[in-house]
C-alpha cells in the first residue's frame, strides 16, 4: 500500500504554490537499524510502509525522537545546501539521552541526511527566494524503539529513518502575521520533564489546546510555564519579543526546545546587527503591559519549518492585543531576509560563515 502523496519517480513535483507543507514525499527513504548493541549498515530503500510489531515499545511507551531540517537550491540551481546540520545532530543526541535511546554519532547523523538528500535531488523545489512563500526540501529524521516487548523499560532495538518532503511555507499565509492564543489552562512542559527534547509525546500533548485555539480563530498557542506566568514557546516555534529595542527571548530552562533557528537569531542579533539581546524569563504581564504602552513593538517566532513568523496579535483573558500596527516589523523582516540569504548562500556574514554545508545530489 502506497500513499497517493508519494511522488512518482522521474516525474516533476507539483508547482511551488501547490506544495503545501509536509503533503508530498519523495520516493526514497534512508534506514539504519540498531541491534545487538550496535548500529548496522544503512541502506536507501523505496518509501514504503514500515513493518512495526504491534508490541513495539515506541507505540506503547513513546520512545520516539525526531528532527526537522531543510535543503535549499542556490540561485543557479547547481548546488544544494543544508543549514547547521551539526546542531540538529547534537540535539538528536540530547533528545536520545533523555529518552534512553542509543545515540547516533554526529558524523553518522549528518551522513544519513546527506544520503537522503542525495537521492532527493530531482524533488528539491527550485530556487524561490524572491517568492513570498519560498519552498525547500523538508527533511524529517526520526529514531524509534522497535523492540516488541510490553513492560516499561527502554527498547533494545531501534530504527533511524530519514524521509524528505518538498514543501512550501509552514503557514500558508507566508509572512503575514499570525494570531496567538495565550494558553491559560494547559501547559506544554514542566521542570524536570521532556520539554527540551524533540520527542513525539511533547507534540501529542499539545494538540488539544491547539485544536481549541483554532476553533476560536487563532493560528497557534503561546505556552506559559506551570505558574501560567512566564512565556515558553509557540506550538511550532521559539518566541522573540522586542521590548524597548531589546531582542528578548525565554531562556533555556529545560522546558523549551533549544531551537537551531532560535540560536541563529540570537547570534545574528548580537553579532551582526549589534542589538541588545537578552535570554531571560519573560512574563505575560510584562508583554501585555508592553503592548499597551508601546514598549513591545514586535513579536515573532523562529523555527526550521517557519523560519521567521511575525505575530500580529495576542489573545489573553478574553482580550485581543495588537502588536504595533499588526504587520510584520522591521526586525522580523530583517531576520527573515538575512536567514534566507545565508541558507541560499547569498550572504557572507562572519558569524554565520560555518552555518551551511553543500550536499552532492543525484539527478
Amino acid at each position: 500500500m502506497r500513499s497517493n502523496f508519494i511522488l512518482q519517480k522521474n516525474k516533476p513535483i507539483p508547482p511551488t504554490e501547490k506544495l503545501g507543507f509536509g503533503q508530498y514525499y519523495t520516493p526514497y527513504m534512508y534506514v539504519r537499524r540498531y541491534r545487538n548493541s550496535r548500529w548496522e549498515d544503512h541502506f536507501i530503500t523505496d518509501y514504503e510502509l514500515l513493518a512495526v510489531d504491534p508490541a513495539s515499545q515506541m507505540l506503547h511507551y513513546g520512545q520516539l525522537i525526531f528532527e526537522g531540517m531543510k535543503a535549499y537550491y542556490n540561485k543557479d540551481q547547481e548546488k544544494v545546501y543544508l543549514f547547521r546540520p551539526e546542531e540538529n545532530a547534537k540535539r538528536y543526541i540530547r533528545s536520545a539521552i533523555r529518552l534512553c535511546i542509543p545515540q547516533l554519532p554526529v558524523a553518522d547523523f549528518i551522513d544519513s541526511i546527506k544520503s537522503a538528500v542525495k537521492f532527493s535531488g530531482p524533488y528539491i523545489p527550485p530556487y524561490s527566494k524572491s517568492n513570498p512563500t519560498p519552498a525547500s526540501l523538508y527533511i524529517r529524521p526520526f529514531l524509534m524503539g522497535t523492540t516488541p516487548k510490553l513492560g516499561v523499560k527502554p527498547a533494545q532495538d531501534y530504527g533511524h529513518v530519514v524521509i524528505t518532503s518538498p514543501s512550501g511555507p509552514y503557514f500558508s499565509s507566508g509572512l503575514n502575521p499570525i494570531k496567538l492564543k495565550v494558553e491559560e489552562e494547559y501547559i506544554r512542559a514542566a521542570p524536570g520533564g521532556t520539554g527540551e527534547a524533540k520527542c513525539a509525546g511533547n507534540y501529542a500533548a499539545s494538540l488539544l489546546a491547539a485544536e481549541i485555539a483554532l476553533k476560536e480563530g487563532f493560528d497557534q498557542v503561546l505556552w506559559l510555564d506551570v505558574e501560567r506566568k512566564y512565556l515558553q514557546e509557540v506550538g511550532a516555534m521559539n518566541l522573540f519579543v522586542v521590548i524597548d529595542n531589546v531582542l528578548v527571548t525565554p531562556d533555556l530552562d529545560g522546558c523549551i526546545l533549544p531551537g537551531i533557528t532560535r540560536d541563529a537569531v540570537i547570534e545574528l542579533g548580537a553579532s551582526h546587527f549589534k542589538m541588545s539581546v537578552e535570554e531571560r524569563h519573560v512574563s505575560i504581564h510584562e508583554v501585555i503591559e508592553g503592548i499597551k504602552n508601546n514598549k513591545v513593538t514586535e513579536i515573532f517566532g523562529s523555527g526550521t519549518a517557519a523560519v521567521i513568523t511575525p505575530v500580529g496579535s495576542l489573545g489573553y483573558k478574553g482580550e485581543h492585543y495588537t502588536i504595533g500596527d499588526g504587520k510584520i516589523g522591521p526586525i522580523a523582516q530583517k531576520m527573515y531576509d538575512t536567514l534566507l540569504g545565508i541558507q541560499y548562500n547569498e550572504l557572507n556574514i562572519e558569524c554565520a560563515k560555518d552555518w551551511i554545508i553543500e550536499v552532492q545530489i543525484d539527478g
